[in-house]
């Protein structure tokens, strides 16, 4: 059991009063009416008994006393994300936003956030966050969704997600991950959205890729595939960049389908 000196009860029953379970050096010194040195100096002890956990520099979570001994509690992965990223131009994106969507059967295993801001991974988050360089012209399709009973991030709504995974397929598993999961949400889409999600991203390879899938798994939208189809052009794309080339099924969207229609569908046991 973890148990606390008298000044860290106060920090930490304070902060929970003040609703700030994430907290600066600068909320702790504020709570304890220290300077800088001794802020940190117990806040560093913290982090050693395991009470508090940094996720940057300078910024620290509590541990909640039921979570017992862990190497690295981050809390929340949706907030911790927000929390660390240096720039209000950021959403969750691709793989992790199509498990908030529910199109993936896997677990959540890393955050994927889309920045206009380079910046680097905090240390103590290297192995749970991927920091994504989007250019801001990029950034929409973005709303504000609560993912604790008090929190909210900035997360691709789903026809932007669609939209990102078929632009991005390296970073959401590949288009087989992306079919499955278009196929599990299909009742769910906006097709109308979605239509004119496509025409802004304007990308052909984007409407070509999603056109193919639709038309594979058999998701009648015809205005849609009516629409996409004015993006095929004389250029041949890979359906799928993470796989090797190779053309498995032939078809009119000038997309060399190195996956194979077969496994897409046994995939949804459609």
């Amino acid at each position: 059991m973890r148990t606390l000196g008298k000044v860290s009860a106060y920090l930490i029953s304070k902060l929970y009063e003040e609703n700030k379970p994430i907290f600066t050096i600068r909320d702790a010194q504020r709570v304890l009416n220290k300077d800088y040195n001794e802020t940190t100096d117990l806040l560093s002890e913290l982090v050693k008994r395991k009470v508090i956990s940094r996720l940057k520099r300078g910024k620290f979570l509590i541990i909640p006393q039921e979570i017992g001994e862990v190497e690295q509690y981050i809390g929340n992965w949706y907030v911790a994300a927000r929390e660390v990223v240096n720039s209000l131009q950021y959403y969750i994106a691709f793989y992790s936003a199509m498990h908030y969507w529910g199109m993936l059967t896997q677990p959540l295993v890393k955050i994927f956030v889309a920045t206009s801001k380079r910046q680097v991974v905090p240390e103590p988050m290297k192995d749970k966050l991927v920091f994504i360089f989007v250019k801001e012209k990029f950034i929409w399709g973005v709303k504000e969704e609560w993912v604790t009973r008090t929190q909210k991030v900035r997360i691709s709504d789903l026809e932007k997600t669609i939209i990102d995974a078929l632009a991005h397929p390296q970073y959401c598993g590949g288009i087989t991950e992306i079919a499955k999961g278009i196929w599990i949400v299909k009742d769910r889409i906006d097709y109308y959205k979605l239509n004119k999600y496509v025409d802004k991203y304007g990308k052909n390879v984007v409407a070509k890729r999603l056109g193919y899938i639709l038309e594979i798994l058999k998701i009648d939208q015809p205005h849609l595939l009516k629409q996409l189809r004015k993006y095929v052009k004389s250029r041949y794309d890979l359906f799928d960049p993470t796989l090797p080339k190779r053309n498995q099924d032939r078809n009119n969207w000038r997309l060399i389908d190195n996956i194979g229609q077969k496994q897409i569908l046994n995939l949804i046991q459609y």
